[in-house]
């Protein structure tokens, strides 16, 4: 079983597994499929609001993507994610990227 089907299948078992839909996008990123990619962050996001590696990630995506405004937004919420759940080095990584946009 490939990697997709393997957290395909996680996921249809467990929709809300914050880890198996992140493994999916970074999947995806490894595919060259950063749409797919950003679509999972997504999910990853609205399942776990606090789930901060799924922020730094589609900043990151969209960053390469040329899609900077919407990098800015998912950098801000992303602080306030490790904030909330005390992610100290992510914040500090997320806040060097938003400084780099600015």
């Amino acid at each position: 079983m490939d990697r997709l089907a393997a957290f395909a299948e996680i996921l249809a078992a467990d929709p809300a597994n914050s880890f198996a839909r992140y493994g999916l996008a970074m999947e995806h990123l490894s595919q060259s499929e950063p749409d797919a990619a950003l679509a999972e962050f997504a999910r990853t996001i609205e399942h776990n609001p606090d789930y901060v590696p799924a922020y730094q990630m589609s900043a990151q995506t969209l960053v390469k993507m040329n899609r900077s405004e919407e990098a800015v937004t998912l950098l801000q919420q992303g602080l306030a994610a490790a904030a909330r759940t005390g992610n100290a080095h992510a914040a500090s990584e997320m806040q060097g990227l938003l400084d780099e946009l600015a």
